[in-house]
């Protein structure tokens, strides 16, 4: 008789984590307000909930300046037009992130030039971005990922180096710190999502912060239609766009910043919980503790699914899990240069051929160790299940002490994701022909 639910056996959990997004009385009397007020959108800009929202949100990350937008893509558009990326211009982007990252390189005029990841933080590798810098090199975009910080002094050292702009992608870390300073706060550039998955959330949306009042001013520019923001210190003139975000938005946001610090200590202490229990089940491992993150945060709680210990493949694995009622996810995200999401082309782009012999051709482009993490290493488990009780936590890692004590039964179940077979194997070498 099969003991897994991917087998048919019964599910180890079937009572539903904790709900998300999560709301108050207060955010639903604050919605009413504006609604009464009849001034829903964001303009006056910033409007009332806006310039609170942006204000805080930037301070209690360390910098001066905060500007809520319509989205996290748009942020990283926003700051990119901010910082100066002219047509053609290249900017490092890690190869392992959101397509959005690069995306918004496209969007403007820009090149992404992708760097593989850390093995220990998921995280641009520092070590390899020098060789990666050429004369058209402008920007560096490090993205804090999923529980970990890039090394943003080694990046900022190469950025003073090559007269570089550093912008944060912090899509993953709202009120985590790193060597003391808050996130988005270390570059000239920070930006956050706040789509719904995320650690806040006023369902989309995105916030940009810098301490340079420069960039401050060419941010509010773009994001308002190309007008004059609250100082014109600079003189800048730009064609913008009416990227605001609504006050009913920002309303939301509020609440979301104000138990944002009491989550953040609850998603700490139950992951600590699902740390000391992982380390006790074969064939996965916690992350290594980063001693240089001084305030954690947790998008997702990301494990590494052990490939050299079993054939089965980490999407199967990671298919019985679900069954046993846990939400989790292998290909999170992939490997952006081969992720279906990413078809980038001269055509559409055309930045990509702009003074080139030959046009820029991503199918080319590997990085072993994010896709090694994307495809058949990390299980990455959404962050709304830390804000349970301890129970919670203990059916998740029994779950996975499940799975992992059962892989026999694993053998010929599909994954059902392209690359992987009906056996449980990879077929990786004919995903590196893609």
């Amino acid at each position: 008789m099969s003991v897994l639910a991917v087998r048919g056996a019964r599910p180890l959990r079937r009572k539903p984590f904790a709900p998300w997004p999560q709301y108050s009385a207060e955010d639903l009397e604050r919605l009413v307000r504006v609604v009464e007020s009849r001034n829903w959108g964001g303009f006056p800009f910033p409007n009332t909930w806006a310039r609170e929202f942006g204000a805080r949100f930037a301070e209690m990350h360390g910098a001066r300046y905060g500007v809520a937008v319509a989205n996290g893509t748009l942020a990283l558009q926003v700051a990119l037009r901010a910082a100066g990326l002219r047509f053609g211009d290249e900017v490092i982007v890690p190869a392992y992130t959101w397509e959005g990252t690069a995306a918004a390189v496209l969007f403007e005029g820009g090149v992404p030039v992708f760097v593989d990841v850390r093995e220990d933080t998921m995280c641009l590798d520092a070590s390899l971005v020098e060789a990666a810098i050429t004369e058209r090199t402008r920007a560096i975009i490090p993205v804090h990922l999923a529980m970990r910080f890039a090394d943003m002094d080694a990046l900022a050292a190469i950025a003073r180096r090559y007269k570089l702009v550093i912008i944060e992608d912090c899509a993953h870390a709202h009120g985590g710190r790193w060597r003391g300073r808050g996130a988005g706060s270390m570059g000239d550039l920070g930006c956050f999502s706040l789509q719904t998955s995320k650690l806040m959330t006023a369902g989309e949306g995105g916030v940009v912060i810098t301490s340079d009042p420069r960039y401050h001013e060419a941010v509010q520019a773009y994001v308002n239609c190309g007008r004059v923001g609250e100082t014109d210190d600079y003189g800048i003139r730009l064609v913008g766009g009416n990227f605001r975000i609504t006050e009913l938005q920002a309303a939301l946001l509020i609440g979301q910043l104000e138990r944002l610090g009491e989550q953040n200590a609850l998603r700490r202490e139950r992951a600590a919980r699902l740390r000391a229990g992982l380390e006790k089940i074969p064939h996965v491992a916690p992350l290594e503790p980063d001693p240089d993150i001084t305030e954690e945060v947790m998008y997702q709680y990301v494990f590494r699914f052990r490939p050299d210990q079993t054939p089965i493949h980490r999407d199967v694995f990671v298919r019985a899990l679900e069954a046993e009622g846990i939400p989790c996810e292998g290909r999170f995200y992939e490997s952006v240069p081969r992720s279906d999401l990413f078809p980038a082309t001269a055509e559409q782009f055309p930045a990509l051929a702009f003074g080139r012999a030959e046009p820029v051709d991503y199918r080319s482009v590997r990085c072993p160790v994010a896709e090694r993490l994307a495809y058949e290493e990390t299980v990455w488990l959404p962050h709304f299940l830390l804000l349970g009780s301890e129970e919670d936590i203990d059916d998740i890692l029994a779950a996975i002490e499940k799975v992992a004590t059962h892989l026999e039964e694993l053998e010929g179940v599909d994954a059902g994701v392209k690359g992987v077979s009906r056996t449980g194997r990879s077929r990786l070498e004919r995903d590196r022909a893609w």
